[in-house]
C-alpha cells in the first residue's frame, strides 16, 4: 500500500502532508514554494510510493468555489500529465487555515512563531489529510 499526499495548493506556497504507508496517520512534510511543486514531488515519487493525491477544494461559505480554484484546476491538469496512473481526490478545505492558526496556538507556539506562513500551509495541508482520513474511516 501506497501513502496519500495531500497539497494545500497556493499562488506562492504549497503545503504538503503525507500519511505513513498504512494510510492511518497524517504528518506534515514540507511546504515547497509552488513554482518547484512538480519538481518536488517528481522526487519525492521516486522513493516513494503514492496512491492518492488529496487536494484541498476552497469554497466560500455558500458552497461556490473560490477565486483562487481556477488556478488549482490548471496545476491539476499539469498533475494528471505528470503522473497519470496516480488518482486526485478533492477535499474541502474551508477552515484549514483557521484550524491550523489555532493548532498552533493550541501548540504553544510563540505570537512571532504564528506568523510563518509555511508552516501555517503545512499544518493545513495535515489537517486537510486527517479530514479525509476520518471520512474514509467512518464510511
Amino acid at each position: 500500500m501506497g501513502r496519500i499526499l495531500a497539497l494545500d495548493y497556493g499562488l506562492k506556497r504549497t503545503g504538503i502532508a503525507v500519511t505513513d504507508e498504512l494510510q492511518i496517520i497524517a504528518s506534515g512534510l514540507t511546504t515547497v514554494n509552488t513554482t518547484d511543486l512538480i519538481s518536488f514531488l517528481t522526487k519525492y515519487l521516486e522513493n516513494e510510493t503514492v496512491d492518492l493525491f488529496l487536494i484541498g477544494e476552497p469554497r466560500q461559505m455558500n458552497y461556490t468555489v473560490s477565486q483562487s480554484e481556477i488556478h488549482i484546476l490548471q496545476f491539476i491538469k499539469q498533475l494528471t500529465t505528470e503522473f497519470p496512473n496516480i488518482p486526485i481526490k478533492r477535499i474541502d478545505e474551508r477552515f484549514t487555515s483557521k484550524l491550523a492558526f489555532q493548532t498552533m496556538i493550541d501548540g504553544g507556539l510563540k505570537k512571532n512563531q504564528r506568523k510563518n506562513k509555511a508552516l501555517i500551509d503545512k499544518i493545513s495541508a495535515t489537517i486537510i489529510l486527517q479530514s479525509y482520513l476520518y471520512s474514509k474511516n467512518t464510511e
